[in-house]
This record gives C-alpha cells, structure tokens and sequence, in this order.
C-alpha cells in the first residue's frame, strides 16, 4: 500500500494507520507516533510538517492504491457490465484484504482532517471517476435507466457493498463467493433496463 515512499515514511504510515484504527485520530499523536514506529519526531518532522500532513498523505496514498487494485483487471476494450462487475468485486476483495485502510477511509474521507485539495486529488485518481465513466456509459447504451446522475448511482451502490463489508469485518455474515456474485448482480439490476437483463 505505501510501495512508493522511503522505509521512514513507510513505517511512519503503516504506524499512523493502525494507531487510528486502535485508538482513534485525536488519541494518535505525533509522539506516540514516533514510539510506535520507532522514528524520531524530528526524522518525521523532515517529511511531514504535522500530524495533519500525515493524515492528508495517509490518506492520498490509500486512494491512490485503491484506485489502483479497483481498476486493476479490466479495460475500456471490455463490455460495460464486465468491468461493472469486476469493479465491484474489486471493491469488495480490497476490502476484506485491507480492512484498516478501508476503515479508514470509511471514517475519515468527510473529516475536516482532509484538505479540500487532497479529497479533489482522491476523486481523480481514484476508482470513484472511473468507474462512474462506466455508468455513464450504460446509460448511453440503454442498460442502465436515464434520471440519476453517474456519481450519485456509483455512491449508492457503494453504500450498499460498504454496508455488507462492515457486517462481514464484524463476523455479522460471511461473505462468500454466492454473496459476492448475488450482490454484484443484485446492484446490476436495481438500475438495469430490459436490456441490461439480456446481457
């Protein structure tokens, strides 16, 4: 996930996000940051000017890595409901493979912690731009209906999978590959056209 960055902005990352996942964002401060990731304040403070800048970094790199396993195996060459589908199973799998960075995100995309130009940056490098383009495109197609705009359809069916990655994280259901495959199809249909039945 932090692939990119140096071993002392690694660690600093990798210690950052599990300390917010164990005890929260304001019970995490730079000094225990230091102790847990054994990096000194002032080697932290050569790469992040605050806490805050850590956080916006922390969470720039997990949308960018996200982005990156979401879009990972298909194309603009494939038909529209196999990249729908791989998508969201894509989704699904980063979340239950990397279940702090998708809590993270889950909690902290909408806090006042992210600077507006780092949530920008996300959306545009992310998998939400994306993927809503393949909504667009099978509403061009005549698979999905006309009415809701791309963006707002890709949040509600991203509500929908978040909810079900929550309850299988807290052991609530089990999601197997029947789950998966129900639920992809199930989110195909809610907005599909006769049409999108017969593909």
């Amino acid at each position: 996930m932090f692939a990119r960055y140096n071993k002392v902005q690694q660690a600093v990352l990798e210690t950052t996000l599990r300390l917010i996942i164990d005890k929260e964002l304001q019970a995490t401060s730079m000094s225990l940051i230091a102790k847990e990731s054994k990096v000194s304040t002032g080697n932290i403070y050569h790469y992040f000017s605050s806490k805050e800048d850590i956080i916006n970094e922390l969470y720039k790199a997990i949308v960018q890595f996200n982005g990156e396993y979401v879009t990972k195996n298909w194309s603009d060459a494939d038909p529209v409901r196999v990249r729908f589908e791989r998508a969201w199973e894509n989704v699904i799998r980063l979340g239950m493979e990397y279940p702090q960075g998708f809590q993270f995100i889950e909690q902290y995309s909408f806090s006042p912690y992210i600077y507006e130009a780092s949530k920008l940056e996300a959306y545009k490098g992310g998998w939400c731009g994306p993927l809503e383009a393949v909504y667009r495109e099978a509403i061009a197609a005549g698979l999905f209906k006309p009415g809701l705009e791309p963006r707002l359809m890709v949040q509600m069916h991203y509500g929908s999978f978040v909810y079900l990655l929550k309850a299988h994280l807290q052991q609530y259901l089990e999601l197997n590959e029947e789950t998966i495959r129900s639920a992809i199809s199930s989110s195909w249909n809610a907005f599909g056209t006769d049409k999108a039945v017969m593909t």
